[in-house]
């Protein structure tokens, strides 16, 4: 790539790759006995395959950074196990698999130190399912739901389609990640405040917030007498060495009994199309009432979720942690050009393969509308109740992602003349 003349204050991003190259080749050279196995280089071409991310913008030169799956060939077992359930040949009405509850509890104490009892599992074929159906299972029509901001859409869309009114309290920017406001939280709920809906890993911000937030929060809802629905589906996903995902319901039992919990393989592993998701819901009058409301509405599990599930759980360690190695270098390289970029700013990502990119000193109205016109579609934050950002999906081959970061340089030299 030619090197482009530029102002002062940014460096062309062909010289911030090179920068980092040095300690992008000795990464590597320390993770290499891990990555060999792998290979998160090579571009698929997913155009013509039904691909939501892809396909909407096929035949036009268009890098799609937006919809959060990854661009990653699946895992070896998983794709095996897949393999050999298709080889039976027949696909009739399924059962979930007998291991599974036990697979899933397993993971839950491997992972992430909680031991929970195989029977509070209620199985969904997707995670947003479990939001609307929270927001039907908790209080009545009239009733309100909780949720702070900027925040995944379905979570502002679910309350409304369940009869609820939503009350959204932002988040606050410290200057060096977002945070909650616990002060206008409890001042926002009412007596009608029955559920609080929970981000965490949090989309699109990549916090992952610690015990002692998450125990205020609980503290804060209980007190109320709300309800806390907690989306941990990005869990798998936490790039920081020293930073551990909690669930909130594995706080105390207390908390636990006032919680529903939803889960999925689907972003970690690759595997959202396969939809697989579940709920983990320790009080038995919730549970009964959270299966109540998906009776008749919600679909069986496909068979192909459920042998997914288990390979991922079971048998995807090593790819598990070569992906978040190589997802942890592409954030590196996002937050490296985003630090240089005049007009861009964001906060350090802890966790997901998202970064929030504060786009409000470019002075324009539409900045996602603004990237797609110069060759990159992100997500537009005015979508999670914050105009003025966007959301870059960086769990793509790092090739895809320096064409892309390129093309974002132009566009902003471009605009500032």
């Amino acid at each position: 790539m030619e090197m482009r003349t530029c102002g002062p204050d940014i460096l062309p991003m062909r010289l911030v790759l090179d920068l980092a190259a040095c300690w992008i080749y000795l990464f590597h050279i320390m993770t290499c006995k891990r990555q060999t196995r792998f290979d998160f280089d090579t571009p698929v071409d997913r155009q013509g395959t039904g691909c939501l991310k892809w396909d909407l913008y096929q035949g036009r030169d268009i890098i799609p950074m937006w919809v959060a799956d990854m661009d990653f060939i699946s895992p070896p077992a998983v794709i095996a196990a897949l393999k050999k359930r298709v080889s039976h040949g027949v696909f009739g009405y399924n059962l979930p698999p007998r291991e599974l509850p036990e697979v899933v509890a397993h993971m839950l104490e491997r992972e992430h130190g909680w031991k929970i009892d195989p029977k509070w599992l209620v199985w969904m074929p997707g995670l947003v399912t479990g939001l609307n159906a929270a927001c039907r299972a908790v209080g009545e029509a009239g009733d309100s739901v909780m949720t702070t901001t900027p925040v995944y859409p379905p979570f502002l869309q679910a309350p409304g389609l369940s009869g609820r009114s939503l009350i959204t309290v932002p988040h606050v920017d410290d200057g060096s990640r977002y945070v909650f406001d616990f002060d206008a939280m409890e001042q926002a709920m009412t007596g009608r405040t029955k559920l609080f809906l929970l981000c965490n890993p949090q989309n699109p911000t990549g916090r992952v917030f610690s015990r002692e937030e998450l125990l205020r929060l609980a503290r804060i809802c209980l007190s109320r007498g709300a309800i806390i629905c907690s989306d941990e589906i990005h869990c798998g996903l936490v790039l920081e060495p020293d930073a551990r995902h909690l669930s909130i319901a594995a706080l105390d039992e207390e908390i636990a009994l006032r919680s529903i919990t939803l889960l999925s393989p689907s972003k970690t592993f690759n595997i959202p199309g396969l939809g697989f998701s579940f709920a983990v819901i320790p009080d038995s009058a919730l549970r009964k009432r959270f299966r109540q409301v998906m009776e008749g509405i919600v679909p069986h599990m496909n068979t192909f979720g459920y042998i997914a599930a288990m390979a991922a759980y079971r048998d995807c360690s090593a790819w598990h942690q070569a992906l978040i190695d190589y997802l942890r270098t592409n954030r590196n390289l996002v937050e490296t050009f985003v630090a240089q970029a005049p007009g861009l700013s964001m906060r350090h990502v802890e966790a997901t393969y998202l970064a929030w990119i504060d786009c409000r000193q470019l002075g324009m109205q539409d900045p996602a509308a603004f990237f797609e016109r110069h060759g990159v579609c992100l997500s537009n934050g005015k979508d999670f109740g914050a105009p003025g950002f966007v959301r870059l999906n960086f769990g793509c081959q790092r090739s895809t992602l320096a064409r892309a970061l390129e093309r974002m340089e132009s566009a902003v030299v471009e605009h500032r003349g």
